[in-house]
């Protein structure tokens, strides 16, 4: 299967993809059977002005294979940019996209992130949805900074594992510099997908599907985490509308 080329543009000097669940579900497999070195990111606000402040950041993210657009503010912004037909790739359901085709292509997943706890009852809760999906192994690093032996470890068990599909749970930036870090190491396709293991643990709550759509959910996570998130939020979004609105004028 040959792919065909995505069309992208620049939000804030990030670049991001007009893509779809099913599109960046063939990139994916073709991949995977091309046994390509490579790490996907599902971008939101966070993402995006993280990056805005940190080139280093900025540039993970310009090297990836795939930047979807993960927030519904990044969706309208990309219409605007000239994608009028974009939808939302959502991180948490581009992973569930991806296990039923995984399952019904016989490709493995590793799950790398979140917390013993957590990472167990993903692994449950995934298996109980897809039944033929194949979950090669399951590892929580620790939350501090991994030593190199620690880091080699990890490599090692994901390579024996034999996994086509890494997801990985270490929340913004660490995920996005953690994939960066292992491309060429690991002959797996990476996946950043955050909050994904929270949610399918059913650790944390989704927000209602109407909000998602209205570009809320900001809203309902700052309800549940209103001290560690208040700050990501409220300064995040309304730099991200200060600032995209200037590159909107400059264009113009």
């Amino acid at each position: 299967m040959a792919l065909s080329d995505i069309s992208s543009r620049v939000i804030l000097g990030t670049r991001l993809n007009g893509t779809s669940y099913a599109d960046a579900c063939d990139r994916i497999s073709y991949w995977c059977h091309t046994q390509r070195s490579c790490y996907i990111v599902a971008a939101n606000v966070h993402v995006v002005m993280t990056a805005y402040w940190h080139r280093a950041y900025r540039r993970i993210l310009n090297q990836a294979a795939l930047v979807a657009p993960d927030g519904m503010p990044l969706v309208w912004g990309l219409r605007r940019l000239g994608l009028p037909h974009q939808s939302r790739v959502y991180g948490p359901d581009l992973m569930l996209a991806w296990c039923d085709r995984a399952a019904k292509e016989g490709l493995s997943i590793y799950l790398y992130g979140g917390t013993d706890g957590m990472v167990q009852r993903l692994a449950q809760n995934l298996h109980k949805q897809f039944p033929r999906l194949t979950i090669a192994g399951t590892h929580a690093p620790p939350f501090r900074p991994l030593t190199p032996d620690e880091e080699a470890a990890d490599i090692a068990a994901i390579r024996q594992s034999g996994a086509a599909v890494v997801f990985v749970g270490l929340g913004c930036p660490k995920q996005e510099e953690w994939m960066a870090c292992q491309q060429g190491k690991l002959s797996a396709v990476m996946i950043g997908v955050g909050a994904a293991f929270s949610f399918h643990s059913g650790t944390v709550s989704q927000a209602p599907r109407w909000m998602m759509a209205r570009g809320l959910e900001w809203a309902y996570r700052l309800w549940q985490e209103p001290r560690r998130l208040w700050r990501r939020y409220v300064l995040n979004n309304t730099a991200f509308l200060l600032l995209f609105g200037l590159q909107l004028m400059n264009r113009a």
